[in-house]
């Protein structure tokens, strides 16, 4: 049985601004075991990107701040560690997948210099060394002539062959955690589904465990063996990805899950969408964030925030319409 290796809990992450305190993440907690995908998903601004930042402490300074909560990683505690430890973790056991290679590379050095720098800074090895653990890392993500393509410039590669570059750095360390953050959203269809099959069979071989965060549900089917729904910075839903999709229990839920466009569906038929927009982070805390877009909302929804229960076995929904005993009635578009 795979072994727990990342645990949050009652995570709190707000941004200090000149307009006021944003709740960027406001008490999220889950688990992640070894060799396990866990998707979260959710529309922009519903804090996936700052929760993963969050576990490397990678937040910007003096504005971002972790203010309440733990995160424990194989049994130590990333927020006591120091400047140095975090360094060693960020890298060698904890690997990110940023979603825009073209970024993520300095432009201004070959593909060779890049890795050799990285994995230097993390192994005691000698550059000749760390050379060969370069060619057979991109041998290993599928690209073509590596001992050819490590002497190029980022410009002189596709960005499917780029993001490739990026997932291979990830691997050179050999890192137990792969924090992959939208990794297939600058990339087209046929690519995307080179890079997820990319993943997945890494995934299998090393036994690598992977936060996925995507706004995509078609490839949390394909990838994740637990979703996380996040809205306004909080966990509406959680479960495996199963259930998510045979049972969901959040309006925002069916609301994603109605917003995807099916080949059964007419041409000429309107796509599905949630009306209005997210809450300002500012003001969120004080009922259900999702009561003003949710046409299910009661009068508790507006003076209570909802918490998150387990409504079926491993199923937890924040929602006040729903409960084990009375459940809600999706209503079908």
């Amino acid at each position: 049985m795979n072994k727990e290796l990342l645990t949050v809990k009652n995570l709190k992450t707000y941004f200090y601004l000149a307009s006021g305190v944003a709740k960027a993440v406001d008490g999220v907690s889950f688990s992640l075991k070894n060799g396990q995908i866990l998707g979260i998903i959710g529309e922009s601004g519903s804090g996936k990107s700052v929760t993963a930042s969050s576990i490397i402490r990678l937040l910007p300074n003096k504005v971002g701040k972790i203010v309440d909560g733990e995160i424990t990683f194989e049994g130590r505690d990333i927020l006591a560690l120091n400047k140095k430890e975090l360094l060693e973790l960020r890298g060698r056991e904890i690997s990110t997948i940023f979603q825009d290679p073209m970024t993520s590379l300095d432009p201004v050095f070959k593909i060779k210099d890049q890795m050799i720098e990285m994995i230097r800074a993390h192994r005691n090895i000698s550059e000749k060394e760390a050379f060969k653990i370069c060619i057979n890392a991109l041998g290993e993500v599928g690209i073509p002539e590596p001992e050819k393509r490590i002497n190029s410039y980022p410009h002189e590669l596709s960005g499917g062959m780029c993001q490739r570059v990026i997932i291979a750095m990830a691997l050179c360390c050999k890192p137990k955690m792969i924090i992959a953050d939208e990794p297939t959203t600058a990339l087209d269809v046929t690519i995307q589904a080179q890079v997820l099959d990319l993943l997945k069979t890494l995934q299998k071989k090393s036994n690598t465990a992977i936060l996925l965060i995507t706004h995509d549900l078609g490839v949390i089917w394909e990838m994740c063996h637990d979703v996380m729904v996040m809205y306004a910075g909080c966990t509406v839903e959680q479960a495996s990805a199963k259930d998510l999709y045979s049972s969901p229990f959040h309006p925002y839920t069916w609301g994603l899950l109605d917003s995807m466009p099916s080949l059964a569906v007419e041409s000429k038929q309107k796509l599905v969408t949630i009306p209005g927009a997210p809450p300002d982070l500012r003001l969120t805390g004080k009922g259900c964030n999702f009561y003003n877009r949710c046409k299910y909302a009661a009068d508790i929804c507006t003076r209570e925030v909802p918490k998150l229960s387990e409504i079926s076995d491993g199923h937890f929904v924040a929602c006040h319409r729903q409960n084990k005993e009375n459940k809600l009635v999706r209503e079908m578009s």
